[in-house]
């Protein structure tokens, strides 16, 4: 998770926001796609940030060999790891996620939205938490 939303997620905690992701693997990208469905198969075991977080610190080297050692060095059963993406177990999720974007207007990333509207302000936590705590009020 990038600073701004672990900064946001701090302030409110898991009891008052949660933070959801969805992927939308750009098609001039042509590792992406992969790249997300490494990430569901790392969420499969409890360790989706960890290897989002890997993924976006090394977005250069994001090929099949390099996503197969990021789940060895977070400690994912690389075994399960493997299969999952050998055998396209997450291909739907992220295409489905990527549609809804789609159907939401995001052309690009990283896009936020806040209860189902897109931020458009600035990229600091102060003022994110001002729209997050205008939602809260009105809700």
């Amino acid at each position: 998770m990038g600073p701004l939303l672990k900064e946001v997620q701090k302030h409110y905690g898991d009891d008052k926001a949660s933070i959801v992701f969805k992927h939308f693997p750009l098609s001039f990208h042509k590792d992406a796609q992969l790249a997300s469905e490494a990430t569901m198969a790392a969420n499969a075991q409890g360790k989706f940030w960890e290897m989002h977080d890997k993924i976006f610190a090394n977005q250069k080297q994001i090929k099949r060999p390099d996503l197969d050692r990021y789940a060895e060095e977070i400690g994912l059963d690389v075994a399960k790891f493997k299969a999952a993406l050998d055998n396209g177990e997450f291909t739907a999720r992220v295409q489905a996620d990527m549609a809804e974007g789609q159907k939401a207007g995001v052309r690009g990333t990283p896009s936020i939205y806040v209860n189902g509207r897109k931020y458009q302000g600035q990229r600091d936590a102060q003022a994110m938490i001002a729209v997050i705590d205008k939602e809260i009020v009105n809700k």
